[in-house]
């Protein structure tokens, strides 16, 4: 699949996700598999660029090509401005957010309440195509609600609009994360459509992602929750399309060090104080799977240095990988 200049390879992406997807998380998942990763939702509003959060999220220094940065907002004029900022600042492609489902998103007419806007997604996307020379790529869901499924009206709006690619969550707005993702709408749009499509929705392993594929026609698949303490999934369904086999699961060694690292980046990267406080989600997602990861999860939430926080984790996953049961605070 090629967006733009820029071939994308493998043919997994990494979902943008507020909270989730910043700089740290999208490192480790380029690094494991990935063969695309979606920044954060930034604000076009110029003033709160400037804000810690959103130096956060433009950041993009040492990131390998090509760095992807999602914009969300309602006015063309000011989408396209931002456009200019983030691609001035490093973007190599710009998404726009026509997808998220949030309240207090769609409150404000932006995310995936748009869509109940045809004429308004029209000229958005022609003011953001227009201002950048960078790709520009479009994610969406397949509706606002099951009588206003109009994802094949949006998906020919951004064609003739000069979208490069085109990712569609197989819900609609108001089922936000609930039941199960259809993928019927994508495969239908994909028939219609020349421009690249990205299906997104439940993909939560390489068979899944074969058979989303299969039944869809898309160009590659994209992965949001299912990577959330799961960063490996990338490398392990890129494995899994080109060789119809699986890798291993990660041990507690190997899942120690992909820990420990990330823990590292997010204290590096945000601070001490903000970075342990950040990594302890991450921290959740990781032992999610495990039972026994409980009484993990006890100690170490209460870390309030790097180092606590990193000793705990290290001691935990080396009794895992010795084979011995953890020893930990009895308050635990």
């Amino acid at each position: 699949m090629r967006i733009g200049p820029y071939a994308i390879q493998p043919k997994v992406v990494l979902a943008p996700m507020a909270g989730v997807t910043d700089k740290p998380f999208r490192l480790l998942c380029k690094r494991l598999g990935a063969g695309l990763a979606v920044s954060e939702m930034t604000t076009s509003d110029p003033r709160f660029w400037n804000t810690r959060k959103s130096v956060h999220r433009m950041d993009h220094a040492g990131e390998p090509d090509p760095v992807s940065v999602q914009i969300a907002g309602t006015e063309p004029a000011v989408m396209a401005e931002a456009a200019r900022h983030n691609a001035a600042h490093g973007a190599h492609i710009i998404d726009i957010n026509m997808g998220c489902p949030a309240k207090k998103v769609c409150s404000a007419w932006a995310g995936s309440a748009l869509m109940r806007d045809e004429l308004l997604v029209a000229r958005i996307l022609e003011a953001v195509v227009a201002a950048v020379d960078v790709p520009v790529t479009l994610k969406i869901r397949t509706g606002w609600d099951a009588d206003h499924r109009n994802a094949p009206a949006i998906a020919r709006i951004a064609e003739e609009s000069g979208v490069a690619a085109l990712a569609i969550h197989g819900r609609t707005r108001d089922q936000h994360y609930a039941g199960q993702a259809e993928y019927d709408t994508i495969a239908a749009i994909k028939a219609r459509v020349s421009i690249p499509v990205i299906a997104n929705g439940d993909i939560d392993s390489p068979e899944k992602a074969r058979a989303v594929l299969d039944h869809t026609g898309a160009d590659a698949v994209m992965v949001g929750r299912a990577a959330q303490g799961r960063p490996w999934i990338f490398g392990a369904i890129a494995h899994y399309l080109a060789t119809g086999e699986h890798l291993p699961e990660p041990g507690p060694a190997k899942v120690r060090d992909i820990l420990l690292g990330h823990l590292e980046a997010l204290h590096a990267f945000y601070g001490e104080q903000a970075g342990v406080r950040i990594a302890r989600k991450h921290l959740g997602w990781y032992a999610k799977d495990r039972p026994e990861n409980r009484a993990f999860l006890a100690v170490v939430n209460r870390a309030q240095t790097a180092q606590e926080q990193l000793r705990s984790t290290r001691d935990y996953f080396d009794a895992l990988a010795a084979g011995v049961k953890p020893e930990l605070p009895a308050a635990a």
